[in-house]
């Protein structure tokens, strides 16, 4: 029989080598979201449009709140989160038309 506090020490290990592996996916999957975001600011700028577009950052807020509710994450997070993730972009967006 293991001891208690060896034990302890394997699940945390375990559990940290987990959240190492979905920083990792966090990570490219937002360098992928990026990448798209991207595209879009040069097809924006070569058309002259605008870098924001209001309704459709609305819609993907409540379409991400319901979302984190369904996966159990805090909505207000998740559209804080979200929200400085679209500013970025039209920050990028906004650099592109110049």
């Amino acid at each position: 029989m293991s001891d208690p506090t060896t034990r302890a020490a394997d699940l945390l290990a375990e559990h940290r080598d987990s959240i190492d592996r979905l920083d990792a996916v966090l990570i490219y999957t937002l360098a992928e979201r990026f990448a798209q975001t991207k595209a879009v600011g040069k097809l924006k700028a070569e058309h002259a449009l605008p870098p924001s577009d209001p309704a459709r950052e609305a819609t993907q807020i409540a379409r991400l709140e319901t979302l984190a509710l369904e996966s159990g994450l805090d909505p207000e997070f998740a559209k804080k989160f979200l929200n400085f993730v679209i500013s970025e972009v039209i920050r990028h967006h906004e650099k592109l038309q110049k």
